[in-house]
């Protein structure tokens, strides 16, 4: 940050009563210069920000069945891959990713997580985790032509897969002991009547093979998530008797695993607005005191289409509850909740179906229809997680707290489950255009009970001051772990604020992000299509947004120099001379109050920083102003808000 010296000049206009040195860093050349795009359109992707014509992505298929020892908190499975390549090159080999190999001591996630208050490790230190592989068999062949490289394996293939339609099957027998914490997003939550098992990254999943770098393996080392391809799931999950499986996918034999009471009760659900309890504390206690626990097991089966990824969750402690979710097609959706005893009470989870219900609601009917069957909220020792259909999210949390990671978590379904961005390279992708969707839910959410009006906006500007932050194209692995915050989340939500509400408009912005959704619903944008797509959407040029806000970490620094009254006086209207003391051009919104209490507001548009840093702007006035401000309502992010003021005295 600069620092800036204050003058006051007497000055030869009688009516001249302020004035300031400023020196500026403002180069114009660098912020409004031509070319922002590197690349040109292609038949994949289009120059509007819209898939091409020829546009392709691979598909991967699933079929597992898994079993869960809470014994020895091990997960026992057999996977069928069917993996179809639609692009258009021979593949010799496939790549896949091991999530769970992230708990292996030698990881390199491990190795590069910090030794303390890291949110990516596994709380207890001694465990050493990552998958155990039994067979490999290719089209039905047991194959040993594979490759372990941390979190990455690579299957080279007998014969090349065709491009254009070609497929295989890959079959995977493993297992692995389930993490007690799993970098925060799968594990284990002990409570009174038994774990809760929170289950996610728990299978072998293909890496996704696209026209901007061929297969993606960046390694899984924690902050960076996770970019996958879509296709079906079948699945079969097998338990103790006396837990309740819960996934983000459609129950397939209800009549096997739920009693006839509960049936009755999820009938009632699908058709109630108001939470109905599925199955209830007395009955989750009466099964806890049995004095011999059943050696027996039960099989839950499932079913999920056109997704990227699928998680569960199992446990004898919960507590279930269901309300209909109403969306504009009405579907029979259930919004369901699944937790223990102890987080009843204080505005606690009793209210979880009521936000996930509100949340489903609201992203539907603004941007894109949920597409899935069923919307699971998990109470867990994961602060907060998102997957189809499914999030886990503290087992402690009430109140605002657990309406804002329920509502976050479950906006993710928008981004990146429905428009599947690449979260391993490009984290701001899916967390800041989330974080932006969940201002509007928030503020809608029941007559804005949680909505909370912080003040000025720009009071979070000096949070992204520091030109020691990265910029936010940054990968979330190359950011330091305290930035992750600022630069994946807020700074993106915020820049996307000031483009709805200050630079496009609101009506213009949210028809073009709508665009945005159903263009690349279910496929892999990049950053460039999102750029694009709004910009050829709202017809406005943002190269200069996207240059400071998200290529660099330029700051704003707007000043009044000086005010004077045209011909010294005060009949004639007044001058005032701003400006731009930093690297990022933005609109300007200037308030002069005259002495009597009139406002003069005149609005200027980025535009006349294009090849200069000072603007001088008439104010129609006939007296005396008695104050001039630049960005009265504090929407901007100014790194120095002292200087945006000038006063008779």
């Amino acid at each position: 940050m600069k620092k800036l010296y204050f003058c006051i000049f007497a000055l030869f206009f009688l009516g001249i009563s302020f004035a300031q040195q400023t020196q500026s860093s403002y180069d114009y050349t660098q912020a409004f210069a031509p070319n922002f795009y590197s690349t040109t359109a292609t038949s994949y992707r289009s120059a509007s920000g819209k898939p091409g014509p020829k546009y392709w992505q691979n598909e991967a298929h699933y079929t597992i069945k898994a079993s869960l020892d809470p014994e020895h908190n091990k997960i026992t499975a057999n996977l069928s891959l069917r993996y179809v390549n639609n692009s258009p090159d021979t593949l010799d080999y496939i790549w896949l990713q091991l999530d769970q190999n992230l708990f292996q001591k030698n990881s390199i996630g491990q190795k590069t997580t910090p030794q303390s208050a890291s949110r990516y490790g596994d709380a207890a230190s001694e465990f050493d985790g990552g998958f155990e592989f039994t067979e490999i068999k290719l089209d039905a062949k047991t194959s040993e032509r594979y490759t372990i490289n941390d979190t990455r394996m690579r299957i080279d293939l007998p014969n090349s897969l065709a491009p254009e339609g070609g497929e295989i099957t890959i079959g995977i027998s493993y297992s692995y002991i389930i993490p007690q914490y799993g970098a925060d997003r799968t594990g284990i939550q002990a409570t009174e009547n038994g774990n809760i098992y929170a289950i996610a990254q728990w299978y072998p999943r293909v890496s996704v093979y696209d026209d901007i770098l061929g297969w993606n393996t960046t390694p899984y080392t924690g902050p960076g998530e996770f970019y996958l391809e879509y296709g079906d799931y079948q699945v079969e999950v097998t338990v103790p008797s006396d837990h309740i499986v819960v996934m983000g996918a459609e129950l397939l034999n209800p009549e096997e695993v739920w009693s006839d009471e509960q049936l009755r009760r999820l009938d009632q659900a699908r058709n109630s607005s108001k939470t109905v309890i599925i199955r209830d504390e007395k009955e989750v206690n009466e099964i806890a005191n049995l004095s011999s626990k059943s050696k027996q097991q039960k099989t839950w089966k499932f079913e999920l289409k056109n997704a990227r990824d699928i998680a569960w969750a199992s446990s004898a402690a919960f507590i279930i509850d269901a309300a209909k979710i109403s969306i504009g097609s009405n579907k029979s959706i259930l919004a369901m909740s699944a937790y223990p005893k102890e987080s009843i009470g204080n505005n606690g989870w009793e209210r979880s179906t009521e936000y996930t219900k509100a949340a489903i609601e609201h992203y539907s009917a603004k941007w894109f229809e949920y597409p899935y069957p069923i919307a699971v909220n998990v109470a867990s020792n994961v602060a907060g997680m998102e997957y189809p259909a499914i999030s886990f999210c503290s087992f402690d949390a009430k109140g605002a707290d657990l309406w804002d990671v329920t509502d976050h978590e479950f906006g993710h379904n928008w981004f990146p489950m429905i428009v599947g961005s690449n979260e391993r390279l490009h984290g701001w992708m899916d967390e800041g255009l989330n974080m932006f969707m969940n201002t509007l839910s928030t503020k809608q959410f029941n007559k804005g009970e949680y909505h909370s009006n912080i003040g000025a906006r720009n009071a979070i500007a000096k949070a992204f001051s520091s030109k020691s932050l990265e910029p936010v194209m940054s990968t979330p692995q190359g950011i330091k772990e305290r930035n992750i915050g600022l630069l994946v989340y807020y700074k993106p939500q915020y820049g996307l604020e000031l483009l709805r509400e200050e630079i496009i408009g609101k009506e213009s912005f949210d028809k073009a992000f709508r665009t945005y959704i159903k263009n690349w619903a279910y496929k892999h944008p990049t950053p460039d299509d999102f750029f694009r797509c709004i910009e050829n959407e709202t017809g406005v040029d943002l190269a200069w947004f996207w240059r400071g806000w998200f290529l660099n970490n330029w700051l704003l620094d707007q000043a009044i120099e000086k005010v004077e009254y045209i011909l010294a006086s005060p009949n004639n209207g007044a001058l005032v001379t701003i400006s731009n003391l930093e690297q990022l051009p933005m609109p300007v919104v200037i308030e002069a109050t005259t002495e009597s209490g009139e406002k003069h507001r005149i609005k200027l548009p980025v535009d006349i920083w294009q090849n200069t840093n000072k603007w001088t702007v008439k104010i129609p006035t006939q007296e005396k102003l008695e104050k001039v401000i630049i960005d009265p309502d504090r929407k901007y992010p100014d790194i120095n808000p002292e200087n945006n003021v000038w006063t008779s005295k």
